[in-house]
């Protein structure tokens, strides 16, 4: 009898949705785990490669290459140098500024 039931039930769920019933859904592959789309290369500090051990205030091109056109600091994030080198660079930038060699920031237009 509970037979009965569930087959006079059924046409009435299909007759409901009869789309559901009839297709099959396909899943997309997944990713395989721990790959990357995109391998960025790892940045690496220019100062550390070329062994420089300080950096000098004086050589102005050099220290002006770490700000942006604005006059602010680049980060370490952008610049890829080391975290000793970085502080250096602020510093001699910072030195430039109180010098007047490099400018605190440029006129607005």
């Amino acid at each position: 009898m509970a037979e009965e039931l569930n087959n006079t039930q059924a046409p009435a769920a299909e007759a409901a949705a009869p789309a559901a019933v009839n297709t099959v859904r396909t899943e997309r592959p997944a990713r395989p785990f721990g790959k990357r789309r995109f391998e960025s290369r790892r940045k690496v500090c220019k100062l550390c490669a070329e062994k420089m051990d300080n950096i000098d205030y004086k050589n102005f091109q050099f220290v002006k290459s770490f700000t942006m056109e604005s006059g602010k600091i680049l980060s370490r994030r952008i610049t890829g140098t080391c975290a000793k080198h970085q502080r250096q660079i602020t510093k001699a930038i910072k030195r430039d500024r109180n010098l007047a060699i490099l400018p605190y920031s440029l006129p607005k237009k």
